[in-house]
């Protein structure tokens, strides 16, 4: 803030600026306020005062130590002296509080009713009389105090309302702040917005309003994707609340921002005869921080259950969900195993469709889902040893699609032999895979046909005898 503040405020108040003169000639310009009638005292030149802002190489000021020179723009000022009283003694804690606020919330662009009412604040408060200054007007420039009433009576009303307000302002919102920033109490998903908390408090805690804050963060960005922006705390004293969404699993937000001095300083002329003149309070930076935990979106995985050859799903089918080693459980997005009520990796069952849906797991994350039991029709083909199973990651806010099929039971195939005609009705069953061996199963074929043979030649011999 400081000097730079006021680099705008000249031409808003329609005043020229004024380049650093050449010559030796005063240059000396009122900025923005009032005239107003003269205080007398002993030489007092002219019959008017000013109340307001002067302009100094180009700078709206403010001028402190009442009646002695005006600042001229041909006068170097040096910066960082402590802002003491006319009479040379130090400001009362809570006075110097007050002008360090005011100086620095009413000097960036003022209007002229609060440039006069600043500028009377600040000559009643360095410049009452006391110690080696009075009211007396028989004394010269440097022992004449400031007359606060006679010059608040000689402003118009307007400007009368702003000393009050000001002086109000200053009471109820002077330094010291503190800033603090508040992270969400639960932990965030990154990618989703969540409240975080600025406040700008005062020496009773209660907050401040309208205070320029500058907002930085980190691992996280505001919902139109910027990392830095300028906010204002809300003008009615509630905290400044900032949606954060983090990139990161450690989102940061930092904080900047210009607070009252503990003490106002100014700035001191080499001509001891000239007042000295403020434009900041010596603003007092305050920096604040805070970090917030996110994790990453949860995942689903997705399990279809299918035949080999058919492609129809299979129901009823158990399937363990475990980590990549097929013996660990996975994990939820809680970070707790995704166990069954025995402690051990959880087992699910195919639904009608033949898929099952695990929701809610951490990522990112290796997955395998194992066949704990082959289901009826499909146990030739399953091995307890090394059961079917299907592994992949699931990936943030991702369905995990993962796909295990079996092969079926080979079918088996009746074979019906006649058992003759003294066992009408009775028949024999053997059973064999369609796989079968193919000789075996003529060489079973001879072995039905030779049988048949001998049965007719054994009753072909019995029919020739009878008719011998």
């Amino acid at each position: 803030m400081a000097w730079r503040r006021l680099a705008g405020a000249v031409l808003a108040a329609g005043v020229a600026l004024l380049a650093l003169p050449a010559t030796s000639d005063a240059q000396v310009q009122e900025g923005i306020g009032y005239t107003t009638p003269a205080q007398g005292y002993r030489g007092k030149p002219g019959a008017t005062d000013w109340l307001g802002s002067y302009i100094w190489q180009g700078k709206h000021v403010w001028c402190v130590e009442y009646s002695l020179l005006a600042p001229d723009s041909t006068q170097e000022y040096q910066q960082g002296d402590e802002l003491r009283t006319k009479a040379g003694e130090a400001l009362a804690p809570d006075v110097a509080a007050n002008i360090s606020y005011l100086l620095l919330r009413y000097t960036l662009n003022p209007s002229a009713d609060q440039s006069a009412a600043l500028a009377h604040l600040l000559h009643s408060w360095t410049a009452f009389p006391h110690g080696s200054i009075s009211l007396d007007p028989a004394n010269d420039f440097r022992h004449i105090a400031y007359n606060e009433q006679f010059h608040f009576d000689a402003l118009p009303q307007s400007a009368k309302d702003a000393v009050t307000a000001l002086r109000t302002d200053a009471e109820a919102n002077r330094g010291p702040w503190t800033a603090k920033v508040t992270a969400p109490d639960k932990e965030q998903l990154i990618g989703s917005p969540g409240d975080w908390r600025v406040d700008i408090a005062k020496g009773d805690g209660k907050l401040v309003g309208d205070v320029p804050v500058t907002v930085e963060l980190d691992q996280a960005t505001l919902d139109d994707g910027k990392t830095t922006i300028e906010l204002r705390t809300p003008a009615d004293g509630r905290a400044l609340a900032v949606k954060v969404i983090p990139t990161g699993v450690k989102p940061t937000l930092k904080v900047r921002l210009d607070s009252p001095a503990d003490k106002p300083v100014v700035h001191v002329p080499a001509n001891a005869d000239m007042q000295r003149i403020v434009t900041t309070g010596g603003e007092k930076k305050l920096a604040a921080e805070a970090s917030g935990t996110a994790r990453t979106q949860p995942g689903v995985v997705k399990v279809g259950k299918t035949d080999a050859e058919t492609g129809k799903p299979i129901s009823g089918v158990a399937l363990r969900v475990t980590g990549p080693d097929g013996v660990k459980p996975a994990t939820k997005q809680d970070d707790t195993p995704l166990t069954g009520p025995d402690g051990k990796p959880i087992v699910l069952q195919t639904a009608e469709d033949g898929t099952v849906a695990v929701p809610d797991l951490r990522t990112p994350q290796e997955i395998c889902v194992v066949e704990v039991a082959a289901p009826k029709g499909y146990e030739e083909n399953f091995d307890p040893n090394a059961p079917p199973k299907a592994c992949g990651k699931v990936e943030p806010a991702q369905t995990l699609a993962l796909a295990i099929s079996n092969k079926a039971n080979k079918p088996i195939v009746p074979i019906t032999i006649p058992a003759g005609s003294d066992g009408a009705g009775v028949v024999a069953t053997a059973a064999f895979t369609t796989e079968a061996d193919t000789g075996a199963l003529v060489g079973f074929g001879g072995l039905v046909l030779l049988a048949t043979a001998s049965v007719g030649f054994f009753v072909r011999r019995r029919v020739l005898a009878a008719r011998a």
